[in-house]
């Protein structure tokens, strides 16, 4: 039977625009924060922040598999130095390498992928950032081809990857080797696959219900690309940090929510049971198992060497048969991930660039990357220079993110359109768990950790920005007014970008021009004076 009255435009609207405009656009945003972020990318030469650990483990992922001591410490940070100075022997000598093992409190991936840079340009600054400015890069077209995906407008989609480029934050985590820009990587690529398979799967739904024999729950969809896909990357920002697992979950439950109400929009009589019985199965290998093989596979190194944390290698070898190999170094495995999940329970030390949760959307509490002291007037003419690299988003794009997410909720609770559905939930899962953090364990947090949320707050402001802009169907003058709103909205987060730009990347400008970038008075307690 054929032609039963669903459209396939009702369950998979058309794209404006051609296909090749699609792809040119995205790739021309790409390319311009590609730009921002490479150039002066060695610039501080110096190891900034929380480089001081990851820089390090990375290198040493390289060398042993594993992560290893290094010399120095806070106080006396004698490898830095030597790693400024071009000096490699920065590993502490012990009478068993077992013995110089590192506890680490994040899984491998990030430091791997941190490690690549390395590998190629060498154990300097543009060398351990190039994995972070390449991923941040190409967060900008994966954001821009997925919201043009879900508002089905290139401009739109342009309009999205330009904001992005345009964020303080994600700029400047896009040049530091920090994990963060790779946990909010992998997030954004596992959400944009989970988009690219509801689209996949509701065409399949279109082709049988147009040649196929109607059931009462649906057909078998069978194997599912985009799903496997969204799965090996949400284990893949697992494998980063442990914070992946939010958005796992949600997107996990995002994904059944979405195959349940592509069977209802088609009318069958049992959607729920229908999704249940055909989808669930396969959303538990794809959302589930594949991501916890990615996670364990990250570690593989570990595994494979005698000299990490925890690692028993002796009682593992000595056990009687491969299968027991497996199940002590499995249980050493086990009892090294109960160990980190102790330290993040208990990490509560006081630091000056701490905050909590509620005041992140706000930018309150930035985080100074690096300022060094003392600078001698010549280095800007003036009596006091300042260099600085601050972690904070751009203020004009982030407060108007705030109030596109109120409107998402209106939006969302008045029509239950599933792009607000889905942005308000990737919103929540990766802010919403550090307030119980924040009450429960008095966790010691960071802004920067917004960072895998700063996609979905842009999509938010593509989102109302499309309702703004209107219809193609709306009178002339109702869309140039809308795009008068939208236009202007997108300068003027350029220009407060372009204004904060000396000081996320370090350039030398005179103090007096440092104090008048620091736009709240709690920015400049964040930052040495």
């Amino acid at each position: 039977m054929r032609n039963r009255g669903v459209s396939p435009q009702r369950l998979v609207p058309p794209f404006q625009g051609s296909a090749l405009l699609g792809w040119v656009g995205p790739l021309v945003v790409a390319l311009f924060g590609g730009i921002l972020r490479f150039v002066r990318l060695g610039e501080p030469k110096a190891v900034v922040f929380d480089e001081t650990y990851y820089i390090k483990d990375a290198y040493s992922l390289l060398r042993y598999g594993v992560e290893r001591a290094t010399l120095g410490d806070a106080k006396d940070p004698i490898a830095d130095r030597r790693l400024i100075a071009g000096n490699l022997d920065i590993f502490k000598q012990c009478p068993e390498p077992a013995d110089c093992a590192s506890f680490v409190a994040h899984p491998p991936l990030g430091k791997w992928m941190i490690g690549v840079g390395e590998w190629l340009f060498g154990m300097n600054p543009f060398g351990w950032r190039f994995a972070a400015a390449l991923v941040g890069t190409l967060s900008i077209l994966v954001l821009a081809r997925v919201a043009r995906r879900m508002t089905r407008s290139t401009l739109l989609g342009c309009l999205a990857g330009l904001l992005l480029a345009l964020d303080g934050l994600h700029f400047v985590l896009s040049r530091t080797a920090l994990l963060d820009i790779f946990l909010m990587f992998w997030v954004l690529a596992g959400f944009a696959c989970l988009v690219a398979d509801r689209d996949w799967a509701r065409r399949r739904l279109v082709d049988w219900y147009e040649s196929a024999p109607i059931t009462e729950l649906g057909p078998r969809l069978g194997a599912r690309p985009w799903r496997l896909a969204a799965g090996a990357c949400l284990g893949a920002a697992c494998a980063v940090k442990w914070s992946g697992i939010f958005f796992l979950i949600a997107f996990a439950a995002l994904s059944l929510m979405w195959d349940m109400g592509a069977r209802r929009a088609l009318g069958l009589r049992r959607p729920h049971r229908g999704a249940l019985t055909y989808d669930a199965p396969g959303g538990l290998a794809a959302m589930a198992l594949l991501p916890a093989a990615v996670f364990l596979a990250s570690w593989t190194g570990w595994f494979a060497t005698a000299d990490g944390w925890g690692r028993n290698w002796d009682r593992a070898t000595s056990a009687r048969s491969p299968i027991f190999f497996v199940i002590d170094s499995m249980r050493s495995w086990l009892d090294y991930q109960s160990q980190v999940l102790g330290f993040h329970s208990g990490l509560d030390d006081y630091h000056s660039y701490m905050s909590e949760p509620w005041s992140w959307p706000l930018l309150l509490r930035p985080v100074s990357f690096h300022y060094p002291a003392n600078l001698p007037p010549s280095a800007c003419g003036a009596d006091k220079c300042s260099e600085a690299v601050l972690g904070v988003g751009t203020p004009a794009l982030w407060y108007g993110a705030l109030l596109a997410l109120l409107g998402l909720i209106a939006w969302y609770v008045s029509s239950r359109d599933w792009r607000a559905g889905a942005v308000l939930l990737a919103f929540g899962a990766g802010w919403l768990p550090w307030f119980y953090y924040a009450i429960a364990d008095n966790r010691t947090m960071y802004l920067f950790y917004m960072i895998p949320v700063v996609p979905f707050m842009v999509l938010a402001i593509v989102l109302v920005a499309g309702l703004i802009l209107g219809k193609e169907s709306a009178p002339p003058a109702r869309r140039a007014a809308g795009a008068a709103v939208v236009g202007a909205f997108a300068l003027i987060v350029l220009i407060n970008f372009w204004w904060l730009y000396p000081v996320l990347t370090a350039e030398t400008i005179t103090q007096a021009e440092w104090w008048a970038r620091m736009l709240m008075r709690s920015w400049v307690t964040a930052a040495p004076k």
